[in-house]
């Protein structure tokens, strides 16, 4: 399990962008993930409030291309659930330790959420690998910044609020990875089935991000 929890953290690390799908229907967030996959996301994340959550992420666990995981986990229960589906990491809109421990015991990758440096230190000390910042700060990449000054440590990823337009600024900041949700997946192409948008929108991002990597 360590070995495990180590390569996926390490692949996380290499991808830094991460599709998170929040739909409210199981074929949509199908549709929708596999236009991103084709589109070069290599980080995908089934919230689980999504129906099918768990259905969705056994399939695209089997898909080599990718790393899945699991968002919105509230209690351990959850991450039982989400990592004997597949998922290799796990996401949360808050810091729970117990949580943060049994995702850790079953090797998956913690990414517990919080907001400010106290909440964002109870997180690292708990055994998250990563931190979501969460929510949105006015202006993230700033934030961010100002983040790690003095807690260079901390290996933050904002994820409300990243937008295509700019995330770049926000990952020069010194944030460890960006998440996007409906910047990416956005309600009127969810709402018309136009996945080829999502696909190009995706292949956008990731261009863009392979530049700033030169």
């Amino acid at each position: 399990m360590v070995l495990e929890h180590d390569e996926t953290l390490a692949s996380i690390t290499e991808s830094k962008l991460l599709a998170i799908l929040r739909t409210t229907d199981q074929q949509s967030a199908e549709d929708a993930a596999n236009a991103v996959i084709e589109g070069g996301f290599r980080l995908v994340e089934f919230t689980m409030n999504t129906p099918g959550a768990l259905e969705l992420i056994a399939k695209f666990t089997e898909d080599s291309r990718i790393i899945v995981g699991a968002g919105t986990v509230l209690n351990v229960d959850h991450v039982r659930q989400a990592v004997d589906a597949g998922a290799r990491f796990i996401v949360s809109p808050h810091t729970d330790a117990r949580v943060i421990a049994a995702t850790r015991d079953l090797g998956a990758v913690s990414v517990p959420g919080a907001y400010s440096p106290t909440e964002m230190m109870h997180a690292h000390e708990s055994g998250a690998d990563i931190i979501k910042l969460f929510p949105a700060a006015a202006d993230i990449a700033q934030y961010v910044r100002q983040l790690v000054g003095p807690l260079p440590h901390l290996k933050i990823l904002p994820t409300a609020g990243v937008t295509p337009a700019n995330f770049q600024g926000i990952l020069s900041a010194g944030a460890f990875g960006v998440g996007f949700v409906s910047s990416l997946f956005t309600p009127e192409d969810i709402a018309a089935k136009n996945y080829a948008s999502i696909k190009q929108r995706a292949e956008s991002i990731v261009a863009a991000h392979r530049g700033l990597n030169g």
